[in-house]
């Protein structure tokens, strides 16, 4: 099996040397939870112009662990030229409400004290993100969308997007998403949360910016990638290998490649993510659930993979006869690709060419 390079690199591809992050203040918020936030800002970032009547905006939702660097992470689907062409599109992309990349999140200093938020932070939906969003783009003289697009947890506030003010948005593109989280879907976020909680740094959420929880959410993150990737991916890219040498040393230390592959993912992923964050994020999409998408008026395209288990062809499959049952223009369309969860952000060829076409139309 032909292995894509990008394939296990940070699979957010973060340059941030390449950002131009602006920030926004959008107002206090009263989370659909019953928390509170006296202020909220919006790290984000655009490429290419408003057309005449500003008809031509496409906002990006990023993945659990991505960043208002649309251009960066979804590199083979945005840009000058690709599927979202920025030569073409005035394309918006943010930094989700409790993130950690300059939206304000647990990490963000609380206004009564100036330390960090951490627990005191509310807890926040996708709904809450979407409101967020919303504010950002009417900040930015934005009325209507062209689009939403977002894979992942990205898909989730895209399709979230379509059903907040009817209308407001033409074309949805979704990919390698869902209406709700299985058993499953909960389950592995539910490990990587207790990975983080159970490490004694973490102190009920209150640790030490300079002391982090570092192990646990390195495992955490560790779980992430084996989710992420698929079965053949790894075997073609590990196998059995060994790390540096030629035989077993019978020990509990490091002997597979692909033990050291994950040792490095995680302890990469500490040094730019909030251990909070991770929390918070998995939580709200945990929590998400779409029974129905009556009353959108926007029309859509789902994308799945066919090698992708945490989401799985048959969510998207489910969201494209929700929104035939409502009434609204929808296509879902299954690739064939070996590169498992990943290849939403990988795929610019299969899913671009739909994507460039849905766009157009």
């Amino acid at each position: 099996m032909a292995i894509d390079p990008a394939l296990f690199q940070e699979n957010e591809r973060l340059d941030p040397r390449a950002k131009a992050v602006r920030f926004a203040e959008v107002g206090e918020l009263r989370c659909e939870a019953g928390g509170f936030l006296p202020s909220v800002t919006v790290a984000y970032e655009t490429w290419g112009e408003p057309n005449s009547d500003r008809s031509n905006a496409v906002v990006i939702c990023h993945a659990l662990s991505g960043d208002s660097h649309a251009i960066g992470w979804w590199d083979r689907m945005v840009g000058p030229g690709r599927p979202i062409d920025t030569d073409r599109y005035f394309v918006i992309g943010t930094n989700s409400l409790g993130g950690c990349q300059g939206t304000t999140g647990p990490a963000s200093p609380h206004p009564g004290d100036g330390a960090p938020w951490q627990t005191r932070f509310p807890i926040v939906t996708v709904g809450d993100m979407v409101e967020v969003q919303m504010r950002l783009v009417r900040i930015l003289g934005i009325e209507t969308l062209l689009a939403v697009a977002g894979g992942s947890m990205g898909g989730m506030q895209a399709l979230e997007w379509t059903l907040r003010e009817p209308g407001r948005v033409r074309r949805a593109f979704i990919t390698a998403s869902c209406a709700a989280h299985s058993a499953m879907q909960i389950g592995f976020n539910e490990a990587a949360r207790q990975a983080v909680m159970r490490d004694p740094r973490w102190k009920g959420g209150h640790y030490d910016p300079g002391d982090p929880p570092a192990a646990g959410l390195a495992v955490a993150r560790m779980l992430g990638h084996l989710s992420y990737l698929s079965e053949a991916a790894f075997d073609a890219k590990f196998g059995r290998r060994l790390q540096n040498k030629d035989t077993f040393d019978y020990h509990l230390g490091t002997e597979f490649q692909v033990e050291s592959y994950l040792a490095h993912q995680g302890d990469k992923f500490t040094t730019r993510f909030d251990a909070n964050s991770l929390l918070y994020l998995t939580r709200a999409i945990d929590y998400y659930e779409r029974r129905s998408l009556q009353g959108s008026r926007s029309e859509y395209l789902f994308t799945s993979f066919d090698s992708d288990w945490i989401y799985p062809t048959h969510q998207s499959r489910a969201l494209h006869e929700m929104a035939l049952a409502a009434g609204c223009h929808s296509e879902h369309h299954e690739v064939s690709l070996p590169f498992g969860h990943d290849a939403f952000l990988l795929d610019g060829e299969h899913q671009g060419a739909l994507v460039r076409r849905f766009l157009e139309s």
